[in-house]
């Protein structure tokens, strides 16, 4: 967008409270194209429906390890089965880092589900929910692999598994962050990282974020003056309850992650999440606030 690549920074940063003086990264969120990001979701809808362990979803796999390691990313697959209303079901997260992944600081999290809802009676292709956070975030691997001493300090976690079958509880709906969560704290590992962001649901064109009123202080604060310095403050709001996502379990085992989510999409679990009901512009928005925030306050 024209409006984001014609910032000045001192004037947005003052904006943004004027903490420090930018990092050796540069600017990335200028470089984010919600237009590639659009394509990519594209990409993952031509697959189908994506419920776990279908044929679609090992497709779609296969499609974001290609491209991450395009980008220059190491991809790991975290599997594992769990059961689920149906019987045991096997999920696989897929972790990737950059190269030689920063081992002396804390990393920070960027993360977003790409599984679709199981549905026996529509066909639920989730184009914004599950593909346009997906979309977003493959666009922001291809972003960060141009600044790699910030992509050095960022894991990215694509999660399967997030929708429930029947109702979320603790033992259906997000799987794969469940696992991640149980699995670091198991390891002691928690502590390696300083937060998180979990994107979802953030390519409707009629964007607005709603932020869970239990959102991490100091992350929402920072994700607030990253909107307001790129002037879309606007699209940024609370929601009216609790949200119950991926971010849950991360922030349970210890690691404040904050949920960028449009949860005001009528579409929301119908056969009409299709493409026409996003737009490039909305991944724009939620990849140059999403960078910013990461290159500006992530790490300070």
């Amino acid at each position: 967008m024209n409006r984001l690549a014609g910032l000045l920074f001192c004037g947005t940063f003052a904006l943004a409270g004027c903490r420090a003086a930018p990092p050796e990264t540069g600017q990335p969120w200028l470089e984010f194209s919600g237009a590639k990001a659009l394509a990519q979701v594209q990409h993952l809808v031509d697959f189908g429906p994506r419920p776990p362990a279908s044929p679609a979803i090992e497709q779609t796999r296969a499609y974001l390890e290609g491209q991450l390691q395009q980008f220059g990313w190491e991809v790991r697959r975290q599997e594992f089965t769990d059961a689920t209303p149906g019987g045991p079901v096997r999920f696989v997260n897929l972790i990737a880092r950059f190269g030689d992944a920063e081992e002396k600081g804390k990393l920070f999290l960027l993360c977003s589900h790409y599984d679709t809802k199981t549905f026996a009676s529509i066909r639920f292709m989730g184009a914004n929910d599950g593909g346009s956070s997906t979309g977003a975030l493959l666009e922001i691997a291809r972003v960060l692999s141009g600044h790699p001493a910030l992509a050095r300090r960022t894991e990215l976690v694509f999660f399967d598994g997030e929708e429930a079958y029947i109702n979320f509880t603790e033992t259906d709906g997000l799987y794969g962050s469940r696992y991640f969560a149980k699995q670091l704290v198991a390891e002691k590992r928690a502590a390696d990282f300083r937060g998180g962001i979990l994107l979802d649901m953030v390519g409707d064109r009629n964007l607005t974020i709603t932020l869970s009123p239990d959102s991490p202080q100091e992350l929402t604060r920072d994700i607030f003056a990253s909107a307001e310095a790129l002037k879309v403050r606007d699209k940024f709001t609370y929601a009216e309850g609790g949200i119950t996502d991926d971010h849950t379990p991360l922030n349970a085992a210890g690691i404040p992650t904050i949920d960028l989510i449009d949860f005001d999409y009528p579409p929301w679990h119908t056969s009409t999440d299709t493409m026409d009901k996003l737009s490039a512009e909305s991944l724009q928005t939620m990849g140059a606030v999403t960078l910013f925030y990461l290159a500006n306050f992530a790490f300070k």
